[in-house]
């Protein structure tokens, strides 16, 4: 089977440029089935019902999140009624809404998702190797897809050799910068450390290049608002062998 992942979508302009290159893509590629990062796709940043609702309709099957899963508290029900929008599963289950697994039926199989956030320079959660790990041990299907929305490079790279044949892809979220280093480990797990961002091209992570200057250059707060003009679609696709869950064949995806 073949599994789309997609990199964060920024805003409206984002989410509108999905909509546009997405039934395409899953045509022409032949997909199964759809995972999108959707922590930024409200103007502002945050996810909103609404702009989690248009992702939905838009053609995508999951939707997994990351530290900025929470900064739009309209969403809080959302997160507790869908069991298709995930946050972080390493967040404190007795606080924060929603799950962070789930398992997504196909009909003639199932795919396990796990939305995990790093710890390295974000916020101190649970620890997600042993999040993950025992998460793993609850889900009975072959396939597990697992979004790692962390910072550091070393921390999501170590998770997917942690995890090496016992998930079938780690793909890496948060920094919205595609990287070139995708592979298939030794236990059959595909990775990429980041599939990189669904949003304006001309921007600093999605965000209009002046006010990115101004932050960084002036040490004051800079209200972040999204960069109009051409967008792009990352992703990366994962070819899986629906018998043993290894992944046979990855494809980085990159939309302009």
């Amino acid at each position: 089977m073949r599994i789309l992942a997609i990199g964060d979508i920024v805003g409206s302009v984002g989410s509108r440029f999905l909509r546009k290159k997405l039934p395409y893509l899953k045509k022409t590629e032949m997909i199964d089935m759809v995972i999108a990062n959707g922590e930024n796709s409200a103007d502002g940043n945050g996810i909103t019902p609404a702009s989690a609702d248009f992702i939905f309709n838009s053609g995508v099957d999951v939707i997994t999140g990351g530290n900025h899963s929470f900064r739009r508290k309209e969403s809080y029900s959302y997160y507790d009624n869908s069991c298709f929008l995930l946050r972080p599963a390493n967040y404190p289950e007795s606080t924060t809404p929603g799950k962070g697994f789930v398992i997504y039926d196909l009909g003639r199989i199932q795919v396990g998702v796990i939305n995990l956030m790093g710890c390295v320079f974000l916020e101190s959660l649970d620890d997600p190797f042993r999040t993950a790990e025992k998460i793993i041990k609850k889900m009975d299907t072959k396939i597990i897809i697992v979004d790692i929305h962390a910072e550091a490079t070393a921390e999501k790279l170590s998770l997917a050799y942690f995890l090496d044949g016992r998930v079938s892809a780690v793909f890496g979220t948060h920094t919205h910068v595609q990287t070139a280093d995708e592979m298939i480990l030794d236990g059959g797990t595909g990775y990429i450390t980041d599939v990189g961002m669904t949003g304006p091209i001309k921007s600093v992570l999605g965000v209009k290049p002046e006010l990115a200057v101004r932050k960084f250059k002036d040490k004051l707060p800079v209200r972040f608002d999204i960069a109009d003009g051409d967008c792009k679609l990352n992703g990366i696709i994962f070819e899986i062998d629906e018998k043993t869950g290894k992944t046979l064949c990855i494809k980085r995806i990159d939309i302009r």
